[in-house]
């Protein structure tokens, strides 16, 4: 029980602030078995959903603490900002223009989020999924893959003593488990397939540059050292399945549908910017500082 109190009193304050920054409560239901009233403060209801909206809300670090540990304190938090905001109403805050802005702004922020999810969602079909998988297809079809074994070490001295083994007939694999002080060494220096994009450039420059089943001459240099490389294999590059990039591809295409439409609404607006000058400027001295600037050039 101590153990218990002592956790709640130290989670106290951190998630009395995380609790009553939700701004926005589940709406009014008339179903109880659906969303239970848990709590009514001077006649305003509290429902489940409210609680679960504000668990959903608090910092990562208490995701883990099991509900029966914390609702205490997110039921207590919630009471508390009904009974400060139902008073902070009596007195006639909503009528301070700086409190109309801070709710506006908040109100602006809700409607952006909660708006670009539903407008996403409802574009997320896996009939455009499985059209945005067929234009990366097509995306990429002129690409090409390599797969290329490599020696890593620290001198330049060393790699092309390695090279001159290499040419004298000894086995590449061996010689990188050997002497590679890369994290390939164990698997006989392979990086497997990949493209040009995936390494360093340096590395990608002299791989890409070289032909099927060629060990390269001279060393390469990159910020990891001196590489012996060795190209095992050319190809087209291979899609993966679409079901091995089901989430990948679900982001790219959320960030497409959300860029589209803001490029759309941006498109049908009228928006104006203006030159601020030093309007922002730290320095409180600074010429035309804080000075209110006409509607002057527009950029």
């Amino acid at each position: 029980m101590t153990v218990h109190l002592f956790r709640a009193a130290v989670l106290a304050l951190p998630l009395a602030l995380a609790v009553a920054s939700t701004a926005f409560s589940a709406a009014d239901k008339d179903t109880a078995s659906e969303d239970p009233v848990v709590a009514i403060v001077n006649g305003i209801k509290v429902y489940r959903s409210d609680v679960m909206t504000a668990r959903g809300r608090l910092p990562a670090q208490y995701h883990g603490i099991s509900l029966s540990n914390i609702y205490p304190v997110i039921i207590n938090s919630i009471i508390d900002r009904k009974l400060v905001a139902a008073d902070a109403r009596r007195q006639g805050i909503l009528e301070d223009a700086t409190v109309k802005r801070a709710l506006v702004d908040l109100e602006d922020q809700f409607l952006q989020r909660l708006h670009l999810e539903r407008y996403v969602e409802a574009r997320m079909t896996d009939a455009a999924v499985k059209e945005r998988y067929e234009k990366l297809v097509e995306e990429n079809r002129n690409r090409e893959e390599v797969r290329a074994r490599h020696i890593l070490v620290t001198t330049e001295a060393v790699a092309k003593e390695i090279i001159a083994e290499l040419d004298g007939g000894a086995d590449f694999a061996k010689l990188a488990k050997e002497k590679s002080i890369g994290p390939s060494a164990a698997k006989g220096g392979d990086l497997g397939y990949f493209t040009a994009d995936k390494m360093v450039a340096d590395f990608s420059k002299a791989a890409f540059a070289m032909k099927k089943g060629e060990t390269a001459k001279m060393p390469t240099k990159t910020q990891f050292g001196w590489h012996v490389i060795k190209i095992e294999d050319r190809r087209a590059l291979q899609p993966l399945p679409p079901e091995h990039l089901d989430k990948s591809l679900r982001t790219t295409l959320s960030r497409e549908i959300r860029s589209g439409y803001i490029r759309e609404l941006r498109g049908a607006a009228v928006i104006e910017r203006f030159e601020v000058e030093d309007m922002f400027t730290d320095d409180p001295h600074a010429a035309g500082a804080g000075a209110k600037k006409p509607p002057g050039k527009h950029y």
